[in-house]
């Protein structure tokens, strides 16, 4: 039984690896995840803005001190997703409630949330600098934040739904 150890987990390690092969799918679901945290932080900056000038108004400037804490905590959270499988060709990353209750393989999905994980990690690393900014100027509106992130900063999705190339015709983004 211990010998067939190293070989189960280097089998969950290549499926996880490919749990990231749709790149699309997989930032569309950290886009979800800071689209909450935005939320919060916008609803907490319009009581702010009410409250000192007892109009509301939306504050649309956010300092780069939230930014970084929302950025920082949030590929944690990227952990609370895993793959489900929608159909015989299809998965979907959920977010999971509880892994208690979670029907499929659990270990197969604690390696696919690793594996989101670090390509949270990845993806900000790309890409955090430009989507601070913007976050801290107020272009990120509610509901923006995955064409932002997913389409305009990183190329992991495109409008017409093709594959970014660029001119050499090599993958810009082969490395996340």
């Amino acid at each position: 039984m211990a010998s067939l150890l190293p070989a189960v987990i280097l089998l969950l390690t290549f499926a996880a690896v490919s749990a990231v092969d749709d790149k699309c799918a997989a930032c569309n679901a950290v886009a979800a995840e800071l689209e909450i945290g935005l939320s919060n932080v916008r609803i907490l900056l319009n009581c702010v803005c009410e409250t000192v000038t007892n109009v509301f108004t939306e504050c649309p400037i956010v300092s780069e001190l939230r930014v970084v804490e929302l950025l920082d905590g949030l590929c944690d959270k990227m952990q609370g997703y895993t793959l489900e499988k929608i159909d015989s060709g299809r998965r979907e990353w959920i977010k999971v409630n509880d892994w208690d209750t979670l029907t499929t393989n659990k270990q197969e999905a604690r390696a696919y949330s690793k594996q989101m994980s670090s390509y949270c990690g990845r993806l900000l690393e790309q890409t955090e600098d430009e989507l601070t900014e913007l976050i801290k100027k107020g272009s990120v509106t509610a509901g923006g934040v995955s064409k932002v992130l997913c389409q305009e900063l990183s190329k992991h999705c495109q409008s017409s739904g093709s594959h970014q190339a660029d001119v050499d015709g090599h993958d810009e983004n082969e490395e996340l």
